[in-house]
């Protein structure tokens, strides 16, 4: 029996990743972490592809997107993003690339190199996705399509707390206004602008845990 193929779209610290990952597990399906996949390229671009302003040369980039390859390893029990060989799930995290990766996400050649990749890994089914773009763009025949949403407080405080987590030094206002500008970003860009499909089920979870947010999503999904 073909197990299911699950959408999970939303705004910045909805806990999409995290959620994600343990719905994969109660289920037994695979989780791809699309987000990462972007923040892996932004990573490349911030350490090859800089001009003389320290700023990103896009075309630079679009040029050596055939340099860079892309993929998830299991490491203790959780798919673990690896660039050209090397283990950057925690520096994909750092302020310098959440400040660059709306502006690489938005941009056709990236996201084109990266579709096809996606689809490829989902095509024979049970998968979970996450990312802003999945259920209308990637996967639009996606079995389940879940989009998350939370107040811009609420995600700045979960934000912060998980950069703290990882020894990195911001501020919360800093945070707010890199979550605000994401926002604006990826809402309005015009190639797969972040928008809930129309066959979505929305979720804010402001005032819910992790924990009732996943038992609310499991709640929709038919035992399999």
């Amino acid at each position: 029996m073909r197990k299911p193929v699950i959408a999970i779209d939303g705004y910045s610290s909805t806990g999409k990743s995290s959620i994600s990952k343990i719905i994969a597990q109660e289920l037994g399906l695979v989780h791809m972490d699309t987000g990462a996949l972007y923040r892996g390229i932004t990573y490349f671009a911030l350490h090859n592809c800089l001009n003389n302003e320290g700023e990103i040369n896009l075309s630079q980039l679009f040029a050596r997107l055939n340099e860079i390859h892309l993929e998830f390893k299991p490491i203790d029990q959780e798919l673990v993003l690896f660039l050209n060989g090397i283990n950057i799930s925690n520096e994909i995290r750092r302020n310098d690339v959440a400040a660059n990766v709306s502006l690489i996400a938005c941009q056709k050649e990236v996201r084109d190199f990266l579709l096809e990749t996606q689809r490829e890994i989902a095509k024979n089914g049970g998968v979970i996705l996450d990312g802003r773009d999945i259920g209308t763009v990637v996967l639009p025949n996606a079995d389940y399509k879940f989009f998350l949403t939370a107040s811009i407080e609420e995600r700045t405080r979960r934000r912060f707390l998980e950069l703290q987590s990882l020894g990195i030094e911001t501020d919360e206002n800093a945070v707010m206004r890199n979550l605000i500008n994401r926002d604006k970003i990826d809402s309005e860009r015009e190639v797969a602008p972040l928008r809930k499909a129309s066959d979505a089920i929305l979720i804010d979870n402001t005032h819910l845990s992790k924990k009732e947010t996943i038992v609310l999503i499991l709640s929709q999904i038919d035992d399999i």
